[in-house]
């Protein structure tokens, strides 16, 4: 039987049988790179409509917003304030902005990137292939596409992700090779999530510290992504067409770029800037806003060079044990304004996300009252 090249439909294709042999060599997408793969397995090919548009004509000139946070610890001042405007703004209309000046030096963002890399590209893969699982408990786990045994084509990537708070795995579970500056980034990368929180919180218009005692911030994961260079980079994508079912997220990404996000039905390049840090707002963020602030779609093309390499910050809370539910905030809703989603526990958010994969249709709107 020929193999076509294009999305496969034939029903002699045995898509579980090869998965499984994907995922028992606990290797990843770099083994197949490693191993010279010229040919991408066929699990990885997309339909046409989920690839992007190979003439490049709806990708977009447009910038995203980048926000400079020096003055944001000046408390009520007129600079904090002016900041506090330019978050809301981007919150509002792009549900992306990058920051800059945010506290986190260049040296301990250019190492989180180094350590990815160290740990991806170790020479002892043994070593790696201790640390791969997909067990949903494991606090520290590596990984090559958390939904691949469902039928949804996979992502051209691997993943390394760790959680991080509220309660720290013990330094012996993670990885040595990047071990002292996960917790060095963790520390800063949550400093920063909580301060963008106050932000996004008075530009709503609430008290401060509202989202964080709402626990939006309890819990930190850090999920760092490495892309290899791809073969056949029209049949597949880094990471598929999503938005986070998280509150907030920040990314750091290398030189190398490649996110996309849609604004205004049309993608837009997050161009990589030296020091500086993206940040999206979550599904949940728009959900307890009541639309207010938005949760936008984003995506990640594959590329015939590489390797490239993100670390995500995920902000939530905890999805196992928390019984808080979470709805439109009440402060914000009037009779002009009236509630749009129902209440819904974080860990159903979460497993309604799994279950439906990354179509690239919002979840939001199956929770629309």
């Amino acid at each position: 039987m020929s193999i076509s090249r294009s999305f496969p439909t034939d029903t002699e294709y045995d898509r579980a049988k090869e998965v499984k042999a994907f995922d028992d060599t606990k290797a990843g997408v770099k083994g197949l790179v490693d191993a010279g793969v010229v040919k991408i397995p066929r699990f990885f090919i997309r339909p046409p409509e989920e690839l992007p548009d190979k003439s490049n004509s709806n990708v977009s000139q447009l910038k995203v917003p980048v926000i400079n946070l020096e003055g944001v610890d000046q408390k009520d001042s007129v600079r904090r304030k002016e900041i506090i405007n330019e978050v809301r703004q981007a919150s509002e209309s792009w549900g992306f902005f990058q920051v800059v000046n945010h506290g986190i030096p260049i040296t301990v963002l250019e190492e989180m990137i180094d350590g990815v890399r160290r740990f991806h590209e170790q020479d002892n893969e043994e070593v790696k292939k201790e640390f791969y699982s997909r067990d949903p408990m494991r606090k520290v786990k590596f990984h090559s596409n958390l939904d691949l045994f469902m039928s949804r084509p996979a992502n051209w990537r691997d993943t390394l992700a760790c959680s991080m708070a509220p309660d720290p795995p013990q330094p012996e579970t993670l990885p040595s090779v990047c071990r002292e500056i996960l917790f060095e980034y963790t520390k800063r990368v949550v400093r920063l999530g909580e301060t963008l929180l106050e932000l996004i919180s008075e530009g709503l218009g609430l008290k401060r510290d509202h989202l964080i005692a709402m626990e939006c911030a309890k819990v930190c994961a850090i999920v760092s992504h490495y892309y290899p260079a791809c073969p056949e980079p029209e049949l597949t994508m880094g990471t598929e067409t999503h938005s986070d079912p998280s509150f907030l997220t920040i990314l750091l990404q290398d030189h190398v770029g490649g996110l996309q996000a849609l604004h205004q039905h049309q993608w837009v390049n997050v161009d990589p800037i030296s020091g500086v840090l993206v940040v999206n707002i979550g599904d949940l963020l728009q959900l307890i806003s009541n639309d207010k602030l938005k949760s936008v779609a984003h995506r990640v093309p594959a590329n015939r060079f590489g390797p490239r390499i993100s670390v995500a910050c995920f902000f939530s809370t905890e999805f196992d044990t928390s019984t808080r539910c979470y709805g439109p905030i009440k402060e914000l809703l009037s009779d002009d304004n009236p509630p749009k989603y129902k209440e819904t526990l974080v860990r159903d958010y979460f497993a309604a996300s799994l279950s439906k994969g990354s179509s690239g249709d919002s979840l939001l709107a199956h929770f629309k009252l």
